[in-house]
């Protein structure tokens, strides 16, 4: 699937999910709010390259008639959701968790990204523009008449920062990375034990839907479904790693000895050697060694690490 396969889609009148299907690496959702005096707009997250932020700001200003994108929230700082943040308007503020900015100004991938997947993604032509605003715990904005509520889960989770923007009158959550659907989850970069905390926060807001930071959207059942998967999950890697520790393997052993049952037709199964490397790394107290970890993913796949960004 390429560029070309995104759409936007309306949940309710005037909240809409940037749907790019597959949603591997680099490969995400975004989402776009529109003003209730049809004055203005709001985007949640961008695109990893150029071609693929332009085509949903485009869909999302003929979708609004061409209001202006005047706020902007990045849900955490990766740069599949980030890096197009240079093609918004120049005056759009845009707003994320103050650990999300911290991410996002020492991001080593920007400037030397490891050739570790195939094809590579392209953001050459990008240039770093974190967010003028930052919150630490909650952040409400009123667009027109629709509030929408920024929060933080209040612990590391998929990253420390991580941040969803709540629509409480439409019943719809953005969920960022807290909820991949059916496809692998990835908390390497942030804590094991915090994102599946994060579960249980997440269906705090009763949403009636919601979109995932990859993979299809969510509404009623579907979404306690989902979050039951990631729970079943998350408990799969702490205990293959409890076992892996136990007999004195490393994570690459300790997953290549795993059976990833149910998990192992979700993309991007590969992951489970970084969310090992995580697990390790949490219950020995120390840094998580990035460079070894994605060494061992490479070993485990046996190749670069396929992308569709």
């Amino acid at each position: 699937m390429g560029v070309a396969d995104a759409s936007l889609v309306e949940i309710v009148p005037g909240a809409y999910a940037w749907v790019q299907p597959e949603g591997g690496w680099w490969v995400n959702n975004a989402g776009l709010v529109a003003a209730g005096d049809g004055a203005q707009a709001m985007v949640v997250d961008t695109c990893v390259s150029s071609e693929r932020t332009r085509r949903f700001l485009s869909a999302a200003a003929e979708a609004t008639g061409g209001a202006p994108v005047r706020v902007a929230v990045n849900t955490h700082q990766h740069g599949d959701h980030t890096y197009g943040n240079h093609l918004l308007p120049a005056d759009t503020l845009i707003a994320a968790q103050e650990k999300a900015r911290e991410g996002m100004v020492q991001d080593p991938f920007f400037d030397d990204v490891p050739r570790v997947w195939e094809p590579m993604p392209d953001w050459s032509d990008a240039v770093r523009r974190p967010p003028g605003l930052t919150f630490r715990e909650a952040l409400t904005l009123h667009l027109g008449g629709v509030r929408a509520e920024v929060r933080h889960p209040g612990h590391t989770a998929h990253t420390p920062g991580d941040a969803v923007v709540w629509l409480p009158e439409q019943g719809v959550l953005y969920a960022g990375d807290l909820v991949f659907n059916r496809v692998t989850p990835l908390v390497f970069m942030g804590s094991l034990e915090g994102a599946r905390r994060s579960l249980e926060w997440v269906a705090g807001f009763g949403a009636d839907h919601l979109v995932p930071g990859h993979g299809a959207l969510l509404e009623g059942a579907g979404i306690e479904r989902s979050l039951d998967e990631h729970d079943r999950y998350y408990a799969f890697v702490a205990e293959t790693a409890a076992a892996g520790r136990r007999a004195g393997v490393g994570p690459l052993e300790a997953a290549r000895g795993a059976d990833l049952g149910a998990f192992a037709s979700w993309p991007d199964a590969e992951r489970i050697v970084l969310n090992l490397h995580r697990a390790y790394a949490d219950a020995e107290g120390r840094e998580m060694d990035m460079v070894a970890a994605f060494t061992d993913a490479l070993a485990y796949t046996g190749g670069p690490l396929a992308c569709d960004a």
